[in-house]
């Protein structure tokens, strides 16, 4: 008979663990994954996944995966004009990393994590602090800073929280 209770007793308990734990999966916000390929920047890839693992370290909602079918591709230029993105700030971009403005002494990490933060949606803000990524070269060559703020990685949890359609290209730096 104690046998039997026990039993029961413990049918119950994992009963109740498995509904928690199919509320909680039912409840858990979606994860948006978006692939990059750094292929066409072969000078800077340990840099590209490393902003990408600093970004999938601040955010949950979206996550940057190396490989498979690519909607943000990297590319190296060299014709000075610095490096920016053309994106439709959902995911979907093409990123140049300009070699001239690497060799001025801008990090490459931090560029290439800015680039990303644009296609995850935010946008440029040069007269922040070395401390936003967003703030792109405005702080300078001694700015070495490649992960995103608080209030960063707040507005892409945000944006994310439910996936990110998509809208319309546009060009950042």
């Amino acid at each position: 008979m104690r046998y039997r209770k026990a039993l029961a007793a413990s049918l119950a308990v994992t009963a109740t663990l498995a509904v928690q734990l199919v509320t909680a999966t039912a409840n858990a916000a979606p994860v948006t994954t978006l692939h990059y390929s750094s292929t066409g920047a072969p000078d800077y890839v340990t840099q590209i996944d490393q902003a990408a693992a600093n970004w999938n370290a601040a955010v949950t909602d979206v996550r940057l995966v190396k490989g498979g079918t690519a909607t943000i591709v990297f590319a190296e230029t060299d014709d000075g004009r610095g490096s920016y993105t053309n994106t439709d700030g959902h995911g979907h971009g093409r990123i140049y990393l300009d070699k001239q403005q690497v060799a001025e002494g801008f990090a490459v990490t931090r560029i290439a994590a800015h680039e990303l933060g644009h296609n995850l949606g935010l946008p440029d803000h040069y007269s922040g602090p070395c401390s936003e990524l967003m703030s792109g070269h405005g702080p300078g060559t001694s700015c070495t800073n490649a992960v995103p703020d608080a209030a960063e990685a707040a507005k892409v949890q945000q944006d994310w929280a439910d996936g990110f359609a998509a809208g319309d290209v546009r060009q950042a730096e």
